[in-house]
């Protein structure tokens, strides 16, 4: 059985081709294929990949893209977190290759997947609080703030290139998803975006939009700040779940067979104020 992970997700037919965003001259974002964005760092004795994509077509796809660009060989993927959409492109990976995780990815990753090639690629280096990993000149800093959009979110800062790998604790135009059932927490997202602030970081790159900068992690922090703000004040007045939905507006996400029902932002936030602790 899978789970939490979401394996069996559906995709378009025919995604995009692959294409390599230069963001610093060793530095890419990866759009298209099947799945989330996904990043490159070329160092100076291999490269690093950024999560995976979602088929394992797509990853060798990546692969072929990456080749056009370094010939040095893959050094290690680095995962942001377990979402099918970033690790279920492993298997199209030589098994032999290194995947480095926070340890909380490694255990929700060991839970849910109990069959398939992708059993062979669960991540065999876990880190606790900072993983610092480093070729040639090129210092990749693998950091770990507290639980957000799952209990194992890394984030993956290059000091010199002022770059920043996010995964999914930030979301464009859209409201953040909060894993509930991996532990994530929306507070946990604040706190999480508001270290990011602290790192010398220009440019910071997602799993599903554009790579944004200072002001958008900013916007992001507001935004959620503001929405539980909004059901705090409702809570305090004593109202219930659903009259908060109605006074907020919320329109439920339709559910999906095969997949937990998600709930939205503001049912998240109200059972973290109001669950005991």
């Amino acid at each position: 059985m899978i789970s939490f992970i979401y394996l069996r997700a559906q995709q378009p037919s025919s995604p995009s081709p692959i294409e390599l965003k230069q963001i610093r001259s060793n530095v890419y974002e990866i759009v298209g294929g099947s799945g989330a964005n996904a990043g490159l760092i070329i160092g100076e004795k291999g490269y690093f990949l950024i999560d995976a994509k979602m088929t394992p077509q797509s990853a060798k796809e990546m692969l072929a893209a990456i080749a056009k660009v370094t010939p040095l060989p893959l050094q290690a993927v680095i995962l942001t977190h377990s979402d099918g959409d970033h690790v279920n492109g492993l298997p199209g990976l030589e098994e032999t290759v290194t995947i480095i995780a926070h340890e909380n990815t490694y255990q929700e990753m060991r839970q849910a997947i109990t069959e398939g090639p992708i059993l062979n690629y669960l991540p065999w280096i876990t880190y606790k609080q900072e993983l610092l990993i480093r070729s040639g000149q090129t210092t990749v800093q693998v950091l770990y703030f507290g639980p957000g959009h799952t209990s194992g979110d890394s984030v993956i800062y290059l000091s010199k290139e002022k770059v920043a790998f996010l995964g999914d604790l930030i979301f464009i135009g859209r409201e953040p998803l909060i894993h509930r059932q991996k532990g994530g927490n929306s507070f946990g997202v604040v706190k999480i975006l508001k270290e990011v602030l602290k790192l010398d970081a220009t440019s910071f790159i997602h799993g599903h939009g554009e790579v944004i900068d200072r002001t958008g992690i900013e916007k992001a922090i507001a935004d959620l700040e503001t929405k539980q703000a909004q059901v705090k004040a409702l809570v305090d007045q004593g109202k219930s779940l659903e009259e908060i939905k109605a006074a907020l507006n919320v329109k439920e996400a339709p559910e999906v067979s095969g997949r937990p029902r998600r709930p939205s932002l503001v049912e998240i936030i109200y059972l973290e104020l109001t669950e005991k602790k």
